[in-house]
């Protein structure tokens, strides 16, 4: 039970990262324009490269290949990314504050949880 339980919480965890990897090729225009609006340099292309990270280590932790190449990789991601897409401290509107205040403590949590993942000994139940 407990190997099913773990390989649940690596699709749920990995997969966070595939979903949202897809959602900036399948959303670019939107994604693009957030960047652009955050003042991503060459958002065009930030957004395509991030996607592919997202789509790389997502898909890396879902299947257990090299999964702590992965969690180095969605934590770096996610300390470069999160403090500049998710200031809210610069954010006036209370409600907009409030989204982005959100979106950075829950990147905080998926950080955390990356870097509790790497202690896991490998090889992972059920992975490549």
């Amino acid at each position: 039970m407990t190997e099913i339980l773990f390989l649940v919480g690596r699709l749920l965890f990995g997969g966070l990262f595939v979903y949202n990897g897809v959602n900036h090729f399948t959303n670019y225009e939107a994604i693009c324009g957030y960047c652009a609006y955050k003042r991503v340099p060459m958002p065009g292309a930030s957004a395509i490269i991030s996607g592919l990270w997202l789509l790389v280590a997502g898909s890396s932790v879902v299947v257990g290949f090299r999964p702590e190449v992965a969690l180095v990789l969605i934590v770096l991601f996610l300390l470069v990314v999160t403090p500049i897409m998710h200031d809210f401290w610069n954010v006036a509107d209370a409600t907009a504050r409030l989204g982005e205040m959100i979106n950075f403590t829950k990147n905080a949590a998926l950080m955390g949880a990356a870097l509790m993942m790497l202690l896991l000994p490998r090889p992972w139940p059920y992975s490549l």
